[in-house]
């Protein structure tokens, strides 16, 4: 009967802690870990996000970069932090869904991370250097097919989305490519517009404004529909690759164990970030595609990318993609 009691006394206070601290939560800043370089896609969206968040939750929401494997070492950071809400994690389709297939890691997305919500979503398209003699998607292939020397295609890590569109994109059109390995969107951007490597496949919101200042050529939307910021440039399927289509996705993530009561938090303050006008508008002009409010929960978030684990790990192993 004591133990009971003791159990019971032990359990109240247990969660009477919780409870108080999910009630003082935030009482300081908050860090939010991305996993790629300033100048990309994530960084951008995280730095929106953090800035939003922070005025509904009182406490400043501070980026920290940590680039490095595909995102995996700032993952890596939320697994490992403590469970209290104050290491959040922003991530993408490379970190969570390519990479885990590809790199010994020392956590499980599904078990050892606490999701948040789903974010936003923008096409990844197949970008040219200025250079580059193909003016449209056809001319494209048929150059590539005709071509006797080495493309290089600059991909965003092994096992990112860019690298596994452009793999799948290569064996539907029946062509190889030379793959170059960046650090992140950034760096692969910059080599492209300064004409050392070929071809990328980048998230198009970060990089439709090269495109519109012709310094890119965009040949086609790794989607199932055209992109409405760009309505001219066909998809991958039309232009001859058919059912190659990957959409570059974000979700956040917090450290598994954390109490509801603050992910809750987290996820109300993502849901008022993701409605506000100002913010929408930004993500618009970005080309961002915010996911529908039914989405923005962490059930949501588990359940998609479980989904996307599902789908794209048997490909991903079937190419023999490995970490280097």
């Amino acid at each position: 009967m004591r133990k009971l009691t003791f159990a019971l006394s032990l359990l109240a206070s247990l969660c009477g802690g919780a409870i108080a601290q999910a009630q003082t939560y935030p009482s300081r800043p908050i860090t939010l870990l991305s996993g790629f370089p300033p100048g990309g896609p994530t960084d951008a969206l995280a730095r929106l996000l953090a800035d939003a968040m922070g005025r509904t939750l009182g406490q400043a929401v501070v980026v920290e970069t940590v680039s490095g494997a595909s995102g995996t070492i700032a993952t890596g950071r939320v697994v490992h932090a403590a469970p209290d809400g104050y290491t959040i994690g922003i991530g993408n389709w490379s970190s969570h869904i390519g990479s885990p297939a590809i790199y010994a890691l020392d956590y499980d997305v599904l078990k050892n991370l606490q999701p948040i919500s789903l974010l936003a979503y923008s096409p990844l398209w197949i970008l040219g250097k200025e250079a580059l003699p193909p003016t449209d998607a056809k001319e494209l292939i048929a150059w590539l097919k005709a071509r006797n020397a080495t493309t290089t295609f600059g991909t965003v890590g092994t096992g990112s989305a860019a690298q596994l569109a452009a793999v799948s994109f290569a064996k539907a059109v029946g062509v190889k490519f030379q793959y170059v390995p960046y650090r992140g969107a950034g760096p692969a951007i910059q080599d492209l517009l300064g004409g050392q490597i070929d071809l990328s496949c980048l998230e198009a919101s970060s990089t439709l404004p090269y495109v519109a200042a012709g310094k890119m050529k965009a040949f086609a939307v790794m989607a199932e529909q055209r992109w409405s910021k760009s309505p001219a440039t066909p998809t991958a399927i039309e232009a001859g690759a058919p059912g190659v289509s990957l959409p570059f996705w974000h979700g956040l993530w917090t450290t598994a164990g954390t109490p509801k009561a603050v992910v809750d938090k987290l996820d109300g303050a993502v849901k008022t970030a993701l409605a506000d006008p100002g913010v929408r508008a930004r993500l618009d002009a970005l080309g961002q595609v915010i996911f529908p409010p039914e989405q923005q929960n962490p059930a949501a978030l588990a359940a998609y990318t479980k989904a996307e684990m599902d789908k794209w790990w048997p490909i991903i192993k079937a190419a023999g993609i490995k970490a280097q």
